[in-house]
């Protein structure tokens, strides 16, 4: 999993194929897209770049803003691995290399169905970034998305997350 889609709940499946068909027109020609356990969370595997995937729908929308009707938000991920503590923290050490000495970041946590402590998953994360934290003004987040026994990770900037209904919302007509 390299991306994870965010649709209204019971709409996984016109998701799934909205995401599908649209990975195939960006030249994918076979991406691959599951449902988790969770209403409303579409996993999607493809072989292009997770953040040129959502640069490039960000553009489509605002080309042809009803184009994409079904998915909500597009979060890009780095890496995909098990929901341990010590998994996480080896995946977040392996991609805080983008960030620069002077940048600040956040921890982001969004989970699902663990019982993995945050407090203690964040304090783990936070040790292994030499960087200054910041939560209101920062340049990086780090983002820990749990789904069960799978954790998607990136550090990305906030721009590279796209919320549809935001940018459609923003955008005049």
């Amino acid at each position: 999993m390299n991306l994870i889609v965010t649709c209204s709940r019971h709409l996984e499946e016109e998701a799934s194929e909205e995401i599908a068909k649209t990975l195939g027109m960006l030249g994918d020609p076979d991406p691959k897209t599951s449902h988790s356990r969770f209403s409303g969370i579409v996993m999607v595997d493809t072989s292009l770049d997770p953040f040129k995937v959502v640069d490039e729908i960000r553009t489509k929308i605002l080309d042809e803003p009803w184009s994409i009707r079904y998915c909500h938000r597009f979060i890009p991920l780095r890496e995909s691995t098990t929901t341990t503590i010590e998994s996480i923290v080896t995946s977040v050490r392996n991609h805080v290399a983008v960030m620069r000495p002077e940048d600040s970041y956040r921890i982001t946590v969004e989970k699902r169905g663990s019982d993995l402590p945050t407090k203690d998953l964040i304090e783990a994360v936070a040790g292994v970034v030499p960087n200054r934290v910041s939560l209101e003004e920062y340049d990086w987040n780090i983002v820990i998305e749990i789904l069960g026994n799978i954790a998607g990770i990136s550090v990305l900037r906030e721009r590279d997350i796209l919320s549809t209904l935001k940018l459609k919302r923003d955008t005049p007509e």
